[in-house]
């Protein structure tokens, strides 16, 4: 059994425990000596017997989980000879590593002891241990609470509003987590680019024309002073977020009014999921596209024009990446103009306005907050894609405002610098931070102007 089965089997007597509860209350509203009115719908008494037979025991067994690696390693460790004990931190860590290796059949780093097939042994029977003992005493709770549970069920209980207090705060739970989440990649992020800006000044990352980050181990190579200036990575960030826009939003679009405003029934119908399919089609396969199909095509055609096109380019990149992300702008586009009441479309008409100036004058800019939304949306999209520039327009930091060019991004350069075997001292690996603060610093810019914007717009229409 796995703990997977466990939470199965926890489910199955929640399950279980809902069905109790809503027979013991509907029990309670009839025969000769029952009540007639219950506080509440039989469901809620249900659910209320379901939650105190599972949420108990989840926790028990997410605490236990979660405690249950560290106290076995330090059993582990206090049953080793004193000399492996002695050890510093990071030998004794790899020791304890071979041993969970060992004893779960894996490779292990050196050849394997006397010594450390027995801790292996022990590391085996500590974890059989632990988890016969997590099922008797998460099994016994969840019994334990589906008893409570059931036993409370009265007609004057409010299960209703103790049902509905425990999901509140499951809900205040689960956003506590996704803030504290968010904060905590913001403060790890933070905290390794002031590491890096103290070993480059801020001014020349910010305004520095030269990326190249390579370092050398020796002060006498090539390299050894490295580069780290970011305004050749964000100028092809833009360049190739640019040409995306430039495709997207205008097909996206106008897309979006047709299907919306022109469109029949029918060809909507199978239209729209049809365009939507683009969404779906993962960024690898772009990537082949721009790499295999595009880039060839504008290298060779720009051949015959007399122009230098470069095998990887802005352009090509950009144009994939473009077609991409035409559905984010479309759909979002379509169901915001969907959304504007029909009353507005019909004042419109009833004042003589023709159907084209009515899709101008009144449906578009009382669906502009929306559709700004979307494109700005779409923006921050092209801005973190990362396999299309990859595959379609290369590694070299050039800038260049030549779309006809190799160029590369800031999210490419973050996976080049993290990729491999690197040091997480070294202001090569510490760049990929600085970049990451960056970028999400311009996108959060980017969402605090799409606030601004709609709710601009929004008072002006409502």
């Amino acid at each position: 059994m796995s703990n997977t089965l466990l939470i199965l089997i926890l489910l199955g007597l929640m399950a279980l425990a809902y069905r109790l509860g809503m027979r013991r209350s509907q029990r309670l509203v009839g025969g000769p000596g029952g009540v007639r009115d219950l506080h509440s719908l039989p469901s809620y008494y249900g659910f209320f017997t379901a939650i105190w037979c599972g949420l108990p025991a989840l926790l028990v067994l997410f605490l236990w989980v979660s405690l249950q690696s560290g106290v076995i390693r330090d059993l582990v460790i206090a049953d080793l000879p004193e000399a492996v004990r002695a050890l510093p931190p990071a030998q004794l860590g790899l020791v304890i590593n071979d041993i969970q290796n060992l004893a779960q059949g894996n490779i292990v780093s050196g050849e394997v002891s006397l010594e450390m097939e027995r801790a292996a042994a022990h590391y085996q029977r500590l974890r059989q241990t632990s988890f016969a003992a997590s099922v008797v005493v998460v099994l016994s709770l969840a019994l334990l609470g589906l008893s409570v549970g059931w036993r409370l069920v009265s007609p004057t209980f409010r299960a209703r509003n103790r049902v509905e207090s425990v999901i509140k705060w499951l809900l205040v739970g689960c956003s506590t987590i996704a803030i504290f989440t968010t904060l905590g990649i913001v403060l790890s992020v933070l905290f390794e680019s002031i590491r890096f800006f103290e070993m480059v000044p801020i001014g020349e990352f910010l305004f520095g024309l030269d990326w190249s980050p390579q370092m050398a181990i020796r002060e006498d190579q090539v390299g050894s002073s490295g580069a780290f200036g970011v305004i050749p990575l964000f100028a092809g960030t833009l360049l190739i977020a640019l040409i995306a826009m430039l495709v997207a939003v205008p097909i996206g679009l106008m897309s979006a009014i047709y299907l919306s405003e022109y469109a029949g029934a029918r060809f909507r119908a199978w239209a729209k999921p049809l365009l939507e399919i683009l969404a779906g089609i993962p960024t690898v396969v772009y990537g082949f596209f721009a790499a295999l199909t595009v880039a060839p095509f504008i290298r060779d055609n720009g051949a015959l024009l007399g122009l230098d096109v470069s095998s990887e380019s802005a352009l090509a990149a950009g144009l994939v990446m473009g077609i991409m992300i035409i559905p984010f702008i479309s759909s979002l586009s379509d169901d915001v103009i969907n959304a504007v009441p029909q009353s507005m479309r019909d004042a419109s008409l009833g004042i003589g306005a023709t159907h084209s100036e009515t899709v101008r004058k009144v449906i578009l800019p009382a669906a502009l907050p929306g559709i700004v939304g979307g494109i700005l949306l779409a923006v921050s999209r092209a801005i973190g894609e990362t396999m299309i520039v990859v595959m379609a327009a290369g590694l070299s930091a050039n800038l260049t405002a030549n779309p006809l060019q190799s160029v590369t991004t800031v999210t490419v350069q973050i996976v080049t610098l993290l990729v491999g075997d690197q040091e997480f001292d070294s202001p090569k690996t510490l760049a990929a931070f600085a970049l990451g603060l960056l970028l999400f610093l311009i996108t959060l810019v980017l969402n605090v102007v799409a606030l601004h914007v709609v709710r601009k717009y929004r008072e002006a229409y409502e």
